[in-house]
């Protein structure tokens, strides 16, 4: 299965790089945080830096208490000096309570919003990028891991404020110790350096290891998802598909896991050597204390103020080892969010350009050349020129691969040519808004998406901006022939069609499709193109079918109807003939008929399965 490699992970990170790379990142976080909730965020910011600097008064208060408690002179003067001392702890004491509850408070609030505006930017670029962007398998990768962005992007607000708490408690126990003794600095710093390497080494491990992995782990969840999904389960059972995809999920499993044990055998590894350095320098610090002590270079308040520093220092290190893990493993998920917008802004769907003429006769193809990125060297479309006239029916008739949907998918504006010029009376549409042309198009694909919505709602997102207005829907789903399909829903229009979900009911492949074309006609665009819109329906249905689209037609409106069923085409004004991505036949279906080129191939072949005689029964 060509999805289960992972051999293109991406990502050359050192520790040099990631120490580099992460205050942009916690800025991307910092400024998402403002937009969600600029108050919350200021609120959070300011109680933990102060959390954080109350630490360093406490850690001078309890100083000033040993140094009066420890000094000489009777034991009830000593008390009463070191009164003020212990109200300042005691103060200092609340203030951190205080803090610490708005932090928890204004967190709360924020962390929410913050996800909620992540995700929003996220499907707002995602909804707004050209189709050929999502079909990149490149692009398309990206849109798997930045989809994580969001939720790292809430988690990182606790993180982060735990992380700045954390930092500045620690470079308070660090002043402290510079004011008691600068030889005590350098050995907290040495104590602090391993076990920042280790946090973010072990970060940036996970993160490679993600990226690498992203789309196994998503095709390992498909086959899950497939041995459960109802489409699946009777081919699954009559079969015997499920032990072959239980075999190919155990398979991918084991992989994962053997790509996990390395990473926790590295983890390990990591973590021993950041454990030793620190073991190092932790003795070597109480040793330098213990000299400085012994020496009298330091008084005994002194040094009982740098062991509570020391240890101080030691458990915001600790804290900060974990939530700096924590929050550069974050950090760089919000990063990959950071990367879809900005590699999202070019391939975004151009607004404004050209207005189109209001009522063009014509749409002109010239010399039209289309190839789909990283596929088939062999154009889709190659130097196809032709005309739609607005107003008429035309059809697109050719075998499967000739380029019939790429065509209309390039009439519709979903693709850009690569080569030529798509023209409405003179209008090239590669200048023109749009927008204004999705306006005017409608458009019944041959996989039309079937919402797991109320048939209501399937219809009338045909224009969604729109309101919905019964006189709109009524007359949509009798363009359509799609009354007696609503009329034997449960509840009508407002039944639900998705079986999956309590209340929920199926429709069969014919009655979407009538409600596809209803979904069509409620949009009520200028053109109307219909890929195979009778695949799913029985002869009377199909004749039903197409006795809309000609009354359609009559209304004015311009039809592009592609189908295999070249009986059905019989009532077109034009046939546009393609094979293996070039227009070889143009005209009426008679004169296709009578020229006895591929059209009227085709159709012969289709009309002999139905007029050859039956050979006649033996006589017994």
């Amino acid at each position: 299965m060509g999805w289960s490699t992972h051999e293109d992970a991406f990502l050359e990170l050192g520790f040099r790089a990631m120490i580099v790379r992460l205050p942009a990142l916690l800025s991307a976080s910092f400024r998402l945080a403002l937009e969600a909730d600029r108050r919350a965020t200021r609120t959070v910011l300011a109680a933990e830096i102060g959390r954080g600097l109350s630490q360093a008064v406490g850690l001078l208060a309890v100083n000033s208490v040993l140094a009066r408690l420890i000094g000489s002179g009777p034991i009830g003067d000593r008390l009463g000096d070191a009164v003020p001392a212990l109200a300042a702890v005691a103060a200092v004491t609340m203030l951190a309570a205080l803090l610490r509850a708005a932090s928890t408070y204004a967190t709360g609030r924020l962390e929410p919003k913050v996800e909620r505006v992540a995700t929003e930017q996220y499907l707002e670029r995602a909804a707004a990028v050209e189709l050929a962007a999502i079909e990149d398998h490149t692009f398309h990768k990206l849109l798997d891991t930045a989809q994580y962005g969001a939720s790292s992007a809430r988690r990182m607000i606790s993180y982060s404020a735990r992380v700045v708490n954390a930092a500045i408690s620690l470079i308070a126990a660090a002043g402290v110790l510079t004011v008691l003794h600068p030889a005590l600095l350098p050995l907290l710093i040495t104590m602090t350096l391993p076990s920042a390497w280790s946090a973010l080494t072990m970060a940036r491990r996970r993160y490679e290891s993600f990226h690498a992995w992203v789309q196994h782990a998503r095709a390992g969840r498909l086959i899950g998802q497939l041995l459960i999904e109802p489409e699946a389960a009777p081919e699954i059972r009559l079969h015997g598909v499920g032990p072959f995809l239980l075999r190919h999920f155990r398979s991918m499993s084991e992989t994962a896991e053997a790509e996990q044990a390395r990473l926790a055998r590295l983890a390990a590894r990591t973590g021993l050597i950041a454990a030793a350095w620190t073991g190092l320098a932790t003795v070597a610090t109480y040793s330098t204390l213990g000299a400085l002590l012994l020496s009298g270079a330091m008084a005994l308040s002194v040094a009982g103020t740098a062991v509570i520093a020391i240890r101080t220092g030691s458990g915001n290190l600790d804290t900060l080892e974990v939530e700096l893990n924590a929050l550069h493993e974050e950090a760089l998920f919000v990063g990959d969010l950071q990367r879809l917008h900005r590699e999202a802004e070019p391939r975004m769907i151009p607004a404004g350009g050209t207005a189109l003429p209001e009522d063009p006769g014509e749409i002109r193809f010239e010399h039209v050349s289309f190839t789909y990125p990283g596929e088939r060297p062999r154009p889709a479309l190659a130097d196809v020129t032709l005309t739609v006239p607005l107003g008429k029916i035309v059809a697109l008739v050719g075998e499967n691969g000739s380029g019939k949907t790429t065509l209309v998918k390039l009439l519709a504006g979903l693709y850009a040519p690569d080569g030529g010029r798509i023209l409405w009376d003179g209008v090239d549409v590669a200048g023109a808004d749009r927008r204004e042309l999705a306006e005017r198009i409608a458009m019944v694909a041959q996989d039309f998406k079937r919402w797991p919505f109320t048939a209501r709602v399937n219809v009338a997102v045909g224009r969604s901006a729109a309101p919905i207005t019964e006189e709109r829907l009524t007359a949509a789903v009798g363009e359509a022939g799609a009354d007696e399909v609503v009329a034997d829903l449960p509840n009508g229009l407002d039944t639900l069609l998705a079986r999956h979900f309590s209340g929920g009911h199926e429709l069969s492949g014919g009655q979407w499709q009538r409600l596809g074309i209803a979904r069509a006609a409620y949009r009520r665009g200028r053109i109307l193109i219909v890929d195979e819109p009778t695949a799913a329906l029985d002869a009377r249905a199909e004749a039903e079918v197409f006795d809309k689209i000609r009354a359609l037609a009559g209304t004015g409106q311009t039809v592009v109807l592609i189908t295999h069923r070249l009986a059905s085409v019989r009532h077109a004004d034009l046939v546009h003939v393609l094979d293996h991505g070039r227009l070889v036949e143009s005209g009426t279906p008679d004169e296709l008929l009578a020229g006895g080129g591929i059209y009227a191939e085709l159709y012969a072949l289709q009309a002999e399965q139905f007029t050859a005689r039956m050979p006649a029964p033996k006589q017994g």
